[in-house]
């Protein structure tokens, strides 16, 4: 599901760049997480990639953090005419039910981003938690959360989400973050699994442990601030799948048709077979919105794959200007 190269992985084309996964090692072999958040700061501002991604991605939380000052009219409002063409009154003209299509538009990017961040977070802290442990712990504990791992990996997440969300009927907000987060970590789990394997032996963990420190210490401590390149990809990549997965289960009717979101904008699109009856904006517009927002994930997941993998960076070549 992600889009992260890592060491062992399929499609890998080089081994990650310890300075990239943590920035620079202190004195003593130590990786502070301050020095890793430093370099993933100055990665992104030269990466053309993540900073078209990060201005989407702020261009977005704008419109769903204050869409009162953008749209004036309650999306919910069924009080003006019906099929209206777009005009200055209506931007976008009106729905079949005569609500404010512009007002929907704008008012629909909060319940997608608090999905995106909130299935984000929850599903690449699981994965976190259960890849690094099974890699550091090994023995039997890395047999019971590799099993528990692969059995969600071998399961098609999308059917899955379908009969999870069919059987909670009309799924909101809170139980979409759930259901998606709680089905959807286990690839990123192998994946930091598998760079964490690489690490067990490194000196600053075996210092680690001469000191006496406690594995849970060590885990959080040690380990977890040497992969933030890739943990910040496995929350973009998880964030992405998160919107897409939420809109097409919205869109085919499975979550709460009450809801203003772009996902059941297309769902009430369709159903009042929008394109057949000259309403091509009501399907149009929050389409191109979700793409909007899966570019600018996808934009940041691929430049962080950029930091985090040297060999997937582009070759810049030098023009050597001729005299004469």
């Amino acid at each position: 599901m992600a889009m992260i190269s890592v060491s062992g992985g399929p499609g890998q084309t080089g081994t990650p760049d310890p300075a990239a996964l943590g920035g620079p090692q202190a004195p003593g072999g130590r990786r502070p997480a301050s020095n890793a958040l430093a370099r993933l700061s100055s990665a992104v501002r030269s990466n053309r990639k993540a900073m078209v991604g990060a201005a989407l991605l702020v261009l977005f939380c704008l419109v769903a953090a204050f869409p009162g000052l953008i749209a004036q009219d309650d999306p919910n409002a069924q009080i003006y005419g019906r099929s209206l063409g777009p005009s200055m009154r209506h931007l976008l003209g009106t729905t079949a039910y005569g609500q404010d299509m512009f007002a929907q538009v704008v008012w629909g990017a909060r319940p997608v981003l608090l999905i995106a961040f909130g299935v984000g977070l929850i599903a690449t802290s699981v994965a976190v938690l259960i890849g690094v442990a099974a890699a550091y712990l090994g023995g039997a504990w890395d047999g019971v959360l590799g099993t528990l791992t692969d059995v969600l990996l071998v399961i098609p997440l999308f059917p899955l989400l379908i009969v999870i969300a069919g059987y909670l009927h009309s799924a909101g907000t809170v139980v979409m973050i759930v259901v998606i987060s709680l089905t959807g970590w286990s690839y990123t789990a192998r994946q930091l699994r598998a760079q964490a394997m690489s690490l067990r032996k490194r000196d600053f963990l075996e210092a680690a442990r001469v000191r006496g420190e406690r594995p849970l210490y060590i885990i959080v401590v040690e380990i977890i601030p040497t992969m933030t390149s890739l943990i910040v990809a496995s929350f973009l990549t998880n964030a992405l799948y998160a919107v897409l997965f939420s809109s097409s289960l919205q869109f085919i009717g499975l979550g709460d048709p009450n809801l203003v979101s772009w996902g059941t904008m297309l769902y009430w699109a369709e159903n009042n077979e929008a394109f057949q009856t000259g309403q091509a904006l009501w399907i149009i517009v929050p389409g191109l919105c979700i793409v909007g927002l899966g570019a600018a994930f996808a934009l940041l997941n691929y430049a962080f794959d950029e930091i985090g993998n040297p060999a997937l960076r582009p070759v810049r070549r030098n023009r050597v200007k001729r005299a004469g």
